[in-house]
C-alpha cells in the first residue's frame, strides 16, 4: 500500500499548491468569486463536469449499479440531462447577466424585492450540499488509512477549506481541472475496463445476474421520475452550478462547454452502473451497496492503480465540496450578510477588502460545514432535504423570471414561501425520502406564482427594460475598475 499512499499524498499536496498559486491571481472580487469571467471552453467543460460529478455520482453511482444493474445509471444520468438543458436553453443568458448569485438575478428581474428569502433557501441548500460531500471523506480515508470518521472529515474538509480560502474560484478551477483528469483516468480508463474483465466480461455478467440487471428501466419509473424532479431541475437553478456558468468568458463558451460537460456526465453515469454490476458478480453478498466501490478498488486493482482510482474518488468528492463551499460563502456574504448590514445597494468598497471579506466567509462556512458533517450521519436524507427545498421553493420563480414576462415580485415571493412550506410540511408528514414533498411542493409553487402574478400589477416597465438589457449582454457589470484589470498587470 506504500505506493498507493504516496499517490494520495502527492495528490493532496498538489491540491494545496494549486490553492497557493490561485491566491496570486485572485486580486479582485470578480477574480475571487467567478475567476474573472474568463474561462475558455476546455477549462470550463472540465470544471463544470468536475463539480456536478461528486462522491454521490461516483461512490453512490457504483452502489446503485450494484443494487439495480445498468438502470442504476439513472441518478447520474438525470444530472447530465439537467446540465445539458441548462447549457442549451439557459446558460447563455445567465452568463450575460454578469451577477454573482441567483438571488441577484431575482433582484434584477423582479425589482429588488425577491432576493432576500431566496438567499436563505439557497444558503441552506449549498450548506447541506457541502456537508454531504464532506461526510464522504470518511468512507475514502477509512479505506486508505483506516482513520476514524471524525479525523477523516477534518482532514479532507481542512484541505478543501485551505485551497478554497486561499485562491477562491481560481484555486477551485485549477484543482477541478486536475480532479477532472484524475477522475477520467481513474474511473473511465482504469476501473471500468478492469472491473469488466475481472467479472468475466459482459457475457459472464449476463449469465451470472438476473435479467432485470440489464433492463434500462429496472430501477422503476417512479424512481426515475423523482430523479428528474430533484436532480434535473436542481441542475437548472443551483448556486453552485450558476456560479460556474458565471466563469465562462462568453455565452458561446457557456453553451457549448456545458454541453460537452453534460455529455461527459452521461458517459460517467453508464460507467458507474457497469462497474457496480461487475462488483455484484464479484461480491454478491456485500452488506451495503455503497461498499461496492471501495471493495472492488481495494481487492481487484493492482498496486499504484489502486491509489490513482482512490484519488479519483477523492477528486470527485473534493470538486463538489469546494464548489458547494464557495457557493455557500458567496450567498452568505453577498445575499445575507450584506443585506443584514444594509449594504445591498451601497457602493462597493475597496476591492481588496471585498476579497478579504469573501475569503473570511469561505473560512467561516468551511468550519461550519466540517462541524455539521461531524454531527450528521445520514447523507441521503440531508441531500434530499437540500434538493427538495431548492427545487420546491426556487425552481418556479427562477424559471418563471427567465421565461414569463408577466411574473411579478409578489408572485415570486409567494411561490418561494408556499413551495418551501409545502415541502417542509409534507416531508414531516410522508417522510424525507417520499416523492410527495417535491411533487406537491412544485405544483403549489407554480399555482401560487401564476395566480398571484396575474392578481398583482405587472413589474415596472423600467425594471423590465433594465432586465432585458442585462439578458442581452448590453449592460455593464457593476464592479470597480480594478476588477477589470487582468491579473499580473
Amino acid at each position: 500500500m506504500a505506493v498507493d499512499y504516496l499517490v494520495i499524498v502527492v495528490y493532496l499536496v498538489g491540491m494545496l499548491a494549486m490553492g497557493w498559486w490561485g491566491m496570486r491571481r485572485a486580486r479582485s472580487k470578480s477574480e475571487f468569486l467567478v475567476a474573472g469571467r474568463r474561462l475558455g471552453p476546455a477549462m470550463y467543460s472540465g470544471t463544470m463536469a468536475a463539480i456536478v460529478l461528486g462522491g454521490a455520482s461516483t461512490i453512490g453511482g457504483v452502489g446503485l449499479g450494484y443494487q439495480y444493474g445498468l438502470s442504476g445509471a439513472w441518478m447520474v444520468f438525470t444530472i447530465g440531462l439537467g446540465l445539458l438543458a441548462l447549457s442549451v436553453f439557459f446558460s447563455a443568458r445567465i452568463a450575460r447577466l454578469k451577477v454573482y448569485t441567483v438571488s441577484e438575478m431575482l433582484d434584477l428581474r423582479y425589482g429588488g424585492r425577491a432576493g432576500v428569502i431566496s438567499g436563505l433557501v439557497m444558503w441552506a441548500y449549498t450548506l447541506m450540499l457541502a456537508v454531504t460531500s464532506t461526510i464522504a471523506y470518511a468512507t475514502i480515508f477509512d479505506v486508505l488509512f483506516d482513520l476514524n470518521r471524525t479525523v477523516a472529515i477534518v482532514l479532507g474538509g481542512s484541505i478543501v477549506v485551505a485551497y478554497s480560502t486561499l485562491g477562491g474560484m481560481w484555486s477551485i478551477t485549477l484543482t477541478d481541472m486536475v480532479q477532472f483528469v484524475v477522475k477520467t483516468i481513474g474511473v473511465l480508463l482504469l476501473l471500468l475496463p478492469i472491473a469488466v474483465v475481472k467479472a468475466g466480461g459482459f457475457a459472464e455478467m449476463k449469465a451470472q445476474l438476473p435479467t432485470e440487471y440489464f433492463d434500462p428501466l429496472g430501477i422503476g419509473g417512479e424512481t426515475i421520475f423523482t430523479y428528474v424532479l430533484i436532480y434535473t431541475f436542481g441542475m437548472l437553478i443551483g448556486q453552485d452550478i450558476w456560479q460556474r456558468v458565471f466563469t465562462a468568458r462568453s455565452d458561446r463558451t457557456a453553451r457549448w462547454g456545458g454541453t460537452v460537460a453534460g455529455t461527459y456526465c452521461l458517459a460517467y453515469a453508464l460507467a458507474g452502473a457497469v462497474i457496480g454490476t461487475a462488483a455484484k458478480v464479484l461480491y454478491p453478498d456485500l452488506a451495503s451497496a455503497d461498499d461496492a466501490f471501495a471493495t472492488i478498488v481495494k481487492d481487484e486493482l493492482p498496486l499504484g492503480v489502486r491509489g490513482l482510482v482512490l484519488a479519483a474518488a477523492l477528486a470527485a468528492v473534493m470538486s463538489t465540496s469546494s464548489g458547494a463551499l464557495i457557493a455557500c460563502a458567496t450567498v452568505a456574504n453577498n445575499d445575507i450578510w450584506a443585506r443584514l448590514r444594509g449594504l445591498a445597494r451601497a457602493p462597493q468598497g475597496d476591492d481588496h477588502d471585498e476579497v478579504r471579506g469573501n475569503r473570511l466567509f469561505i473560512l467561516l462556512m468551511g468550519v461550519a460545514v466540517i462541524l455539521t458533517a461531524i454531527a450528521l450521519n445520514d447523507v441521503v436524507q440531508a441531500l434530499t432535504v437540500a434538493y427538495n427545498l431548492l427545487v420546491g421553493g426556487l425552481l418556479v420563480p427562477i424559471l418563471g423570471g427567465l421565461l414569463w414576462r408577466r411574473g411579478t415580485a409578489q408572485g415570486a415571493l409567494a411561490a418561494v414561501a408556499v413551495g418551501g412550506l409545502t415541502v417542509v410540511v409534507l416531508m414531516a408528514t410522508f417522510g424525507i425520502l417520499a416523492n410527495e414533498p417535491i411533487l406537491y411542493g412544485l405544483l403549489s409553487s407554480l399555482a401560487v406564482y401564476v395566480v398571484v402574478s396575474l392578481a398583482t400589477p405587472p413589474t415596472d416597465a423600467a425594471v423590465l427594460a433594465a432586465w432585458r438589457e442585462r439578458v442581452a449582454g448590453r449592460a455593464p457589470e457593476t464592479e470597480s475598475v480594478s476588477e477589470r484589470v487582468p491579473a499580473g498587470q
